[in-house]
């Protein structure tokens, strides 16, 4: 994980998941709430294509016109990262999410 700041001096955390797609972590700047930001930097849309340029069938880049907007962070609060924090402590224990909210 590399720890820095934004250009606005937010705090930030940038990491790479499984796939090795950039994800980051991000002091939001609400007056209202004191909240983050959690998720993948930028999206990385794929087509399932019927032939790929080696004649196999597969995922291939799809392009999104910049009039589209995808959302590709939650934008949480304390409570709920929290309750966030909760599943991920029973992941980190069991390997398997909770059934039940009773469970965590």
């Amino acid at each position: 994980m590399k720890y820095a700041e934004t250009s606005r001096g937010f705090s930030l955390i940038e990491f790479k998941d499984l796939y090795s797609a950039e994800c980051n972590i991000q002091k939001s700047s609400l007056a209202t709430d004191n909240a983050i930001w959690i998720g993948i930097s930028n999206p990385d849309p794929k087509i399932m294509a019927s032939k790929t340029p080696k004649g196999g069938i597969g995922w291939v880049p799809y392009e999104i016109s910049e009039d589209v907007l995808i959302t590709t962070r939650m934008h949480i609060n304390q409570d709920q990262a929290k309750e966030v924090v909760k599943v991920l402590n029973y992941f980190i224990k069991h390997g398997e999410l909770p059934i039940t909210k009773k469970d965590v």
